[in-house]
């Protein structure tokens, strides 16, 4: 079965009014910021991936491990008939997910969502090549956005993984889990990952390891705005910073300005001091009572939460109440 043409709700002029917005906010606040997400073009996408196979980076690892282990009981207790990805990219890891309900059978339809059009032909092509008896049928959208659009019917499943939840501020995760909740019924199911608290002498080197990948992958939002925004950003004035937070519990990662510097960018003068920080991703780390409490307070149910061997990360599968 091939898979369905897909079903666009962000188009190209709606991520650049996107980012034009978000450059234009980020960067006139104090501190300034931009959100992580511009990080992903081509390039960016590429220096993730780098970014998952290396020593430092255990997060993949020990969410695969943990999906590896437990995807035959996930298909059991959800008895799916819908299975939704949210910010799919290759969808590598639902694989794991993907067959063991192809095991169990039941599941009619895989539908991940992202906001790259071209990436999500690629993996949708793909995944309906090799699970032939599956209905693929992509969305091009925003998770922040377009949860209301996501296709109803049959008993649903919605994975949300990679510890991406991390990347939103608390207030955003709370919106983000209202919404989520309000664009399910009751008895509909939902699967995250988020990475645990830690020592930072563990964390810490995730986001900041030895061969600068992360470096490259946090300088690579400045080389996007330079492109599609005309920008003159230097990147490689910029040096790249991983900072614990041990009050909120989060990694800031941010570029910190080695010189005095005036940046031309929409029609922005923004000056940066010699030391002045740009941050560029928050990513929180979370403790399993901490998740099933924001589970809750959105009317979602966490009815089982696995870990790997080392307690890196968490796996949380919860209900629509």
């Amino acid at each position: 079965m091939s898979a369905e043409p897909l079903e666009i709700h962000l188009e190209e002029q709606d991520l650049g009014r996107s980012l034009r917005h978000d450059v234009r906010v980020g960067l006139t606040a104090d501190p300034k910021w931009l959100p992580p997400k511009w990080f992903y073009d081509a390039r960016g996408s590429e220096l993730f991936e780098e970014i998952t196979r290396l020593p430092e980076y255990y997060p993949t690892r020990a969410e695969r491990a943990i999906l590896a282990g437990r995807a035959g009981l996930v298909a059991e207790l959800t008895g799916a008939k819908t299975l939704i990805e949210l910010g799919s990219g290759s969808s590598e890891k639902t694989r794991l997910l993907l067959d063991a309900f192809t095991r169990r059978g039941g599941l009619g339809t895989f539908v991940p969502l992202d906001v790259s059009d071209s990436a999500l032909r690629r993996s949708t092509a793909q995944i309906a090549d090799d699970y032939p008896g599956l209905r693929v049928r992509g969305i091009v959208g925003d998770f922040t956005r377009h949860l209301d659009r996501l296709p109803a019917g049959g008993r649903r499943l919605v994975v949300f993984l990679g510890g991406t939840i991390g990347n939103l501020l608390p207030a955003e995760r709370a919106n983000f889990l209202a919404a989520m909740r309000a664009a399910l019924e009751s008895g509909d199911w939902l699967l995250i990952g988020t990475d645990l608290v830690k020592d930072p002498a563990v964390v810490v080197p995730a986001y900041d390891d030895a061969a600068g990948v992360t470096a490259e992958f946090n300088r690579n939002v400045l080389r996007v705005l330079n492109r599609e925004l005309g920008a003159d950003f230097d990147p490689e004035a910029f040096t790249h910073v991983a900072h614990w937070d041990p009050e909120r519990e989060w990694i800031e990662m941010r570029l910190r300005a080695e010189r005095p510097m005036r940046v031309r960018v929409l029609d922005l003068t923004v000056e940066f001091a010699a030391g002045e920080e740009l941050r560029t991703e928050v990513s929180a780390k979370f403790r399993p009572a901490g998740v099933a409490a924001e589970l809750a307070a959105a009317g979602f149910v966490a009815e089982a939460f696995w870990t790997d061997p080392d307690a890196l990360f968490g796996v949380t599968l919860a209900r629509a109440d």
